[in-house]
């Protein structure tokens, strides 16, 4: 009798279930649930409340809507028994926090502190912190703080510590109310099957918790303000536990709001990138794995701890036991080419691309893969976002040089595409230079998809081979594998994620490899986009900066 997995992966926008087959890994059945509120980044859901500069919220109801709609859709679809189910996992963009009450309610659903931002969840790339985080930095830098090195050398606003201070600098009253502040994935598990554990990937990358160490000290939380100095004993504590832990059995509410049996495995919660590493059968040294969307994470498994700049952090066993799990990142990169189609492309490319019979992407990528290396004259920055990797400084901001008035929408695109490649060379050569082995690059997710002239531009300016997943839908398939582990071989499961990616893992047979000449042109333009890398990112011309608190001296 086949057996079947569900995961659940909870993206930016949405979130969708995936029922795999523990044979093979192949996908049964997909369902996608849109948020009912989205990302909540100019007004609270009552539209009077308004959100400052680099707000980011969401409503945590949705997450339970993705699950009550999604998972009985895909049991529908496939017609597959509930009895065959073995385990289910999630995955959800990190660090997206919570703060919940002593019986786990978040404190936006009670009434008394609905109009109250601070009291709402905050997503991943909510960057209104961003003071706080450089305030950390700088006493953990003064202090020595051997953390620190840990993840590149700063701390990020989108993380654990620094959303906390900022509530408990702007919001004390929920800051005092909060029972604890959870990862919206471990929250999102604990209504599933009634326990609350902190993952240790979520834990590790986002909470900056050490295997051995734990979270950072007292004395270091007290020298950023008296009131921090009990947040890991109070506010985050509670156990870490390793992935593939059974956090317990669905709840009997859970069952029947999803069809799936009481009682069935639930893992711990995950982090969506990371995810993906096991579903692409990554479970040794040298394999850099890219998950590509909006933005994309880097990770990397190595057999030692080492201090690499600008890392999003190392965490023992953070990603596959026994290794240490490396993250790097870019905070935009199909946010950006999202951006250039809705707010840049003129008319006229709309309207060939309609007659074309294609989207504008698909339109642009055409016409882009017409062009060769250098011929636009364009080279761009990619902070469109900030930058996550390696200068982790979020008010850095995008730039494009060389516009004339003969260039081409399809030039900006292509140079737009090249931009988000230089920026992972950069990270790449972090790791290199520090003796941590990027052997092979994988990619996962939207973006490998649908841009195959973005995959070769990725192979030709890192000159190395890019093997695709064979899964559209990897974070969510890892899910299901953890979901596998947690089970066991004794429910029909997996006893570890090596046995379960052995199985389970897919990458196509088809790579991209490195075109000899365009690896030569793409290391002189390089070469230039270090440059401008180096003189706006390492402090040589703050413009940017002067001119996004113009910008925000305007808005007070």
């Amino acid at each position: 009798m086949s057996k079947y997995a569900i995961g659940v992966d909870y993206g930016t926008q949405s979130g969708r279930a995936v029922l795999v087959s523990l044979e093979n890994g192949v996908e049964i059945a997909d369902h996608v649930t849109p948020y009912t509120h989205g990302v909540m980044d100019t007004t609270l859901p009552n539209k009077e409340i308004k959100l400052g500069y680099e707000w980011a919220l969401q409503h945590p109801q949705d997450y339970i809507e993705v699950i009550e709609r999604s998972v009985p859709r895909v049991l529908e679809q496939s017609s597959v028994k509930p009895e065959d189910v073995v385990g289910i996992g999630i995955d959800f963009t990190a660090c997206t926090m919570l703060l919940i009450d002593e019986q786990g309610v978040p404190l936006c659903l009670k009434e008394e502190h609905r109009n109250d931002p601070h009291s709402w969840v905050k997503l991943w790339k909510h960057h209104a912190a961003q003071k706080h985080a450089n305030e950390m930095n700088t006493i953990a830098q003064e202090r020595g703080e051997k953390f620190l090195p840990r993840y590149g050398g700063k701390l990020s606003s989108e993380w654990m510590l620094a959303k906390a201070y900022q509530i408990l600098e702007e919001a004390p009253h929920i800051y005092e109310e909060a029972d604890k502040f959870v990862e919206a994935t471990d929250w999102v598990i604990m209504q599933l099957s009634g326990t609350l554990l902190r993952n240790s990937c979520t834990a590790g990358y986002k909470g900056q918790w050490h295997k051995q160490d734990g979270y950072p000290n007292r004395e270091f939380l007290k020298a950023v303000n008296p009131k921090l100095e009990d947040l890991a004993e109070t506010k985050l504590r509670g156990d870490v536990v390793p992935l593939g832990t059974c956090a317990g059995g669905l709840t009997k509410k859970m069952a029947e709001a999803t069809g799936l049996k009481e009682g069935l495995p639930v893992a711990v919660g995950n982090v969506d990138a990371h995810a993906s590493v096991p579903a692409l059968g990554v479970v040794e040294e040298g394999k850099m794995v890219m998950a590509m969307g909006t933005s994309i994470c880097h990770m990397l498994l190595g057999k030692k701890e080492v201090e690499v700049e600008g890392i999003c952090g190392v965490v023992e066993d953070g990603i596959i036991p026994g290794l240490y799990g490396y993250e790097a990142g870019q905070s935009a990169v199909g946010d950006i080419f999202g951006w250039y189609v809705d707010q840049g492309v003129p008319k006229y490319i709309y309207d060939e691309a309609v007659a074309n019979g294609k989207n504008v992407h698909q339109y642009l990528e055409e016409k882009a893969s017409a062009l060769k290396p250098g011929e636009s004259g364009l080279l761009a920055l990619d902070w469109w976002n900030g930058n996550r990797s390696v200068l982790v400084d979020t008010e850095l901001s995008g730039m494009m040089l060389g516009y004339t008035l003969l260039t081409k929408p399809e030039e900006v695109y292509r140079a737009l595409l090249e931009a988000t490649a230089f920026g992972t060379r950069i990270i790449v050569d972090a790791f290199h230079e520090k003796g941590v082995a990027v052997n092979e690059l994988y990619a996962c997710g939207g973006l490998p998809q649908k841009n195959p002239l973005l995959m070769q531009i990725y192979a030709d300016v890192t000159n190395r081979a890019i093997k695709v997943a064979d899964s559209s839908q990897t974070p969510a398939l890892g899910a299901a594998m953890l979901g596998a582990v947690a089970a066991g071989s004794e429910n029909g499961g997996y006893d570890s994620i090596l046995e379960a990616a052995k199985k389970m893992g897919r990458v196509k047979d088809e790579a991209y490899t490195p075109i000899p000449e365009n690896v030569k042109k793409y290391e002189k333009i390089y070469q230039e986009y270090l440059r401008l890398h180096n003189y706006f990112g390492r402090g040589e011309n703050d413009v940017m900066k002067r001119l996004k608190q113009l910008r925000l001296d305007e808005e007070e």
